[in-house]
């Protein structure tokens, strides 16, 4: 996919492991999906928990490659985090899209999907569906 438009994908976390390790098990289900691009903003700047709104603009801005920016968040002030930031207009690439999807699932469903060449529009439904997966 290098050199060609492609969905990138965001995992923000309040936690630079948890969403470092998501991007590396999406990836990994996703057969490698080298070619796509992820990345996550976990943490804060220094290190610890919480939520950057720099880390966030900064991982985006990475993934961008001129087919929309899929942004999936864990918990409540992320969502706020990424909220804020499309509110500004200006922060985050055009056509970033923050995805209603469960974390981990939603993650591995929108780099797989993403991974097939698969336009934002599909990537958000698929990451979306992610939330009737049954366990039991």
């Amino acid at each position: 996919m290098s050199g060609e438009k492609a969905v990138g994908v965001v995992l923000v976390s309040h936690s630079a492991e948890v969403a470092s390790s998501v991007v590396e098990l999406a990836r990994g289900l996703a057969g490698g999906a080298a070619g796509v691009p992820v990345a996550a903003a976990g943490g804060r700047e220094d290190g610890g928990l919480g939520t950057s709104a720099e880390l966030v603009s900064a991982a985006a801005a990475s993934v961008d490659r001129g087919a929309g920016v899929a942004v999936l968040t864990d918990l409540g002030s992320a969502v706020l985090t990424v909220k804020a930031l499309l509110a500004e207009g200006d922060e985050l690439p055009e056509n970033t899209r923050l995805l209603d999807a469960p974390f981990v699932e939603g993650a591995v469903a929108a780099v797989v999907t993403a991974a097939a060449g698969a336009d934002l529009d599909a990537v958000e439904a698929a990451a979306s569906e992610a939330y009737g997966y049954r366990k039991v």
